[in-house]
């Protein structure tokens, strides 16, 4: 089944990418008649469940403003988002805006509906068990419409900030003190397991070798952008030398960036270490 998932994983981005180009690996497939969905819905059924794989998997194409009903899947279903912008809420929870790349987990059971935007349209891989979906009721056409959207330069600064994160990581592997001596705001502060110290010092022994960032796998990211200041969260696995010592330690890494004339500053970097790397 990993692998099974590995390979829809890839096919699904190579897809998503094809779209783009007005051509797709997999088919945009058959228009689905509106019982359970408002606006304009295409599956495509990729893989039926059968007696060695007790799940579906599905391509759906959502046009702008198409949503689902109410639902609930009794095997519990994964959705990996490939393309645009969507919504995603579970009965009694906030609405959650998904994006290109998030992977939503829908857990047996739990009543839920999902959609694209009114502006935006989504596509995702539905991994679905072999279970009959309820339907429920549909989801008020005032409720959908007053949902407050990130707006596209909202998501664009977001992705700025991830891409910027995940280049330090790099830096900081790389020793390159010049360029992060640019990035790091003169009045940052970093707090690690064994203490914090300001810009200076986190240069210098990132120059010298004290800690040698060598490699931090990425698990999870997400950003929150308040005015002119970006908080984001990295859960990863960071394998660092310290004192000469190679150590490997999961983290939940806090990043503050802040916007300047000149760009975008780091103004903190804390260091949380969990449990494991799934610890919440």
């Amino acid at each position: 089944m990993k692998q099974l998932l590995i390979a829809i994983l890839f096919f699904g981005t190579l897809s998503t990418q094809a779209i783009a180009q007005d051509t797709s690996i997999f088919q945009k497939g058959e228009k689905a008649p509106n019982v359970h969905h408002t606006g304009d819905v295409w599956l495509n059924h990729l893989s039926d469940a059968d007696s060695t794989f007790d799940f579906n998997v599905v391509v759906a194409t959502f046009a702008a403003g198409a949503k689902l009903d109410w639902h609930m899947h009794p095997a519990g279903q994964q959705l990996l988002i490939t393309q645009g912008t969507g919504y995603y809420q579970e009965r009694g929870e906030e609405v959650q805006v998904v994006n290109k790349g998030d992977v939503i987990k829908c857990p047996p059971g739990i009543e839920h509906w999902h959609a694209a935007t009114p502006q935006t349209g989504v596509i995702y891989l539905a991994i679905t068990g072999d279970e009959p979906t309820e339907w429920f009721e549909r989801v008020p056409e005032d409720e959908y419409n007053s949902i407050n959207a990130p707006s596209s330069a909202s998501q664009s600064t977001k992705q700025e900030i991830i891409n910027l994160s995940k280049e330090k990581w790099q830096w900081m592997a790389d020793k390159n003190v010049d360029v992060l001596d640019d990035l790091f705001h003169e009045k940052a502060e970093f707090v690690h397991m064994g203490g914090s110290w300001g810009t200076k010092r986190e240069l210098s022994i990132i120059e010298s070798g004290g800690i040698w960032y060598k490699q931090a796998d990425i698990h999870e990211v997400s950003v929150n952008i308040i005015d002119n200041t970006a908080i984001l969260l990295n859960r990863i696995t960071l394998i660092a030398e310290v004192g000469g010592n190679e150590v490997t330690n999961p983290f939940e890494v806090t990043e503050v960036y802040v916007k300047q004339s000149d760009g975008w500053k780091l103004g903190s970097l804390s260091f949380t270490k969990l449990m494991s790397p799934g610890d919440d």
